[in-house]
């Protein structure tokens, strides 16, 4: 193991955003440059924490000297520091697109800083996160925070969309801490790492984990638990937009796949399968339903809806090569940048139009090259065409699937990439074409569409990056394939 001080780097990551929305909370007045400098740090940390992490051993630190299970362990290995590194790299583009979006609203701004950082505190609290309790802890106070952020734009539907949203992740949140309580009555430790010692198949496990992997599916938004996300997405601000889908609900999809690699891998007989037929379902369906939005921003939440049913379309193939896992990853990353930059441009349209309708789109290409042109980029990653981040995720998806002949699932994969086609060429042909209806434009500050442009290329880079990415998710065998173990 590791000395203690080297996850000295970790608890940093949990202490520099609270710190940073205590003191923009306090000082408003110099909010923005304190977020800013909070976000660079968080970024130099976790790129340190990389380094050492995949130059040594995986660390596990015990918080105030108390290990399990009387304390609260901190743990960190390849699954969770690809999570850290996609947060920081996201929550550093909205941090830098914030306060252009809201420069005309800027009481809003003074409330944007401190719920962010209290987000993003959550988000690297619940990656480091080793014990079930504490999971549900941080996972709480994630949504707490994403809920005032998606009302923080102040509308009907908005308010709407908040509170629909609210009582969605109350719902699932006490599933989740019925399951802990079944699992701390029957095992006497909340620990992960004690748990998958002494769990075994019996009807209170069955229903602790019945229990914590459907609130799990539902803050996830999986089809058919997906009706709260469009509502909630399309009506947030565009920097709100952005950090919802593409970090907060790869929060409880990170917990579910942690609990599923290390804690359940006995006792889920046959859940793959269901699990797979949902997120194929949600591939189609959410395709569909983007193909059939009138407006920008609820078409790219339901393209969201599509792109979250790839990550359970993987459980099926990861039963049979735990390969498929990387897969399920490389798109969670993939997705995250593609998905912000899409919800960034969205809103510099937006801002530049007045308006989100699609068939309106007109002079965007002219006017706003540098947004239209993250749009596209992104959907390149978004459809999975080469190089991009998404080729690579789907197309290890696809290997496993040809391999053992599990024709039906490469079917999915291959028609969602071609109906996410549909969805992004259709944008990008009423951006070239003029609109029967004139409408007033208004100036996008550049560093707004600079941000979206940085986002969309970084997950085209991602594809041409792949060996080291692979390397990453490595780190600590999260997945168990160095050691041959494939969960079930």
């Amino acid at each position: 193991m590791l000395s203690s001080t080297a996850l000295i780097w970790g608890v940093a990551l949990i202490l520099l955003p609270l710190s940073g929305a205590l003191l923009t909370f306090l000082f408003r007045a110099v909010a923005t440059p304190i977020g800013i400098c909070v976000a660079l740090a968080i970024n130099l940390c976790t790129v340190r924490l990389a380094w050492l992490i995949s130059t040594q051993e995986v660390p596990r630190y015990p918080l105030g000297g108390w290990g399990a299970p009387l304390g609260i362990d901190l743990y960190v290995d390849g699954l969770s520091m690809t999570l850290l590194i996609m947060s920081a790299v996201v929550g550093l583009a909205i941090s830098c697109y914030a306060p252009s979006y809201f420069r005309s609203a800027r009481h809003k701004l003074i409330y944007f800083w401190p719920l962010w950082l209290f987000l993003w505190t959550a988000l690297n609290a619940l990656f480091l996160s080793a014990d079930i309790f504490n999971l549900y802890v941080t996972l709480e106070l994630l949504s707490l925070a994403a809920v005032a952020l998606a009302a923080l734009a102040g509308s009907a539907d908005a308010l709407t969309g908040a509170m629909r949203y609210l009582l969605v992740s109350l719902l699932g949140s006490l599933c989740y801490l019925l399951g802990v309580a079944l699992l701390y009555h029957a095992y006497a430790t909340v620990d992960i790492a004690l748990l998958a010692e002494r769990v075994v198949a019996s009807p209170i496990t069955s229903a602790a984990f019945g229990l914590m992997m459907a609130g799990l599916l539902l803050k996830t938004a999986l089809f058919p638990l997906h009706f709260w996300l469009p509502p909630a997405h399309a009506s947030a601000a565009a920097p709100v937009s952005a950090l919802l889908s593409a970090l907060v609900v790869k929060a409880s999809y990170y917990l579910l796949l942690r609990l599923w690699l290390e804690v359940f891998g006995n006792v889920n007989v046959g859940i793959d399968v269901i699990l797979g037929v949902f997120g194929a379902a949600a591939v189609l369906w959410g395709s569909l339903q983007a193909l059939r939005q009138s407006r920008l921003k609820l078409l790219i939440a339901y393209s969201t809806v599509a792109q979250l049913g790839y990550l359970f379309v993987v459980f099926p193939l990861a039963a049979v090569n735990a390969n498929a896992w990387q897969g399920a990853l490389y798109l969670a990353l993939s997705h995250a940048f593609a998905k912000a930059a899409m919800f960034l441009a969205a809103g510099n349209m937006l801002l530049f139009c007045g308006h989100d309708r699609i068939i309106d789109l007109d002079r965007v290409v002219q006017r706003l090259p540098l947004s239209l042109s993250a749009f596209a980029l992104a959907g390149v990653s978004i459809i999975g065409l080469p190089p991009s981040g998404g080729f690579i995720g789907k197309w290890l998806l696809l290997e496993v699937a040809v391999a053992h002949a599990l024709w039906g699932w490469a079917v999915v994969i291959v028609v969602g990439g071609i109906l996410a086609a549909a969805y992004v060429f259709r944008v990008v042909g009423h951006a070239f074409t003029p609109a029967k209806n004139t409408h007033e434009v208004h100036a996008v500050p550049a560093v707004m569409e600079w941000v979206a442009l940085v986002l969309a290329t970084s997950s085209i880079l991602l594809g041409l990056s792949a060996a080291q990415t692979l390397m990453l998710f490595e780190v600590g065998d999260p997945f168990r394939i160095l050691s041959g173990e494939a969960p079930s």
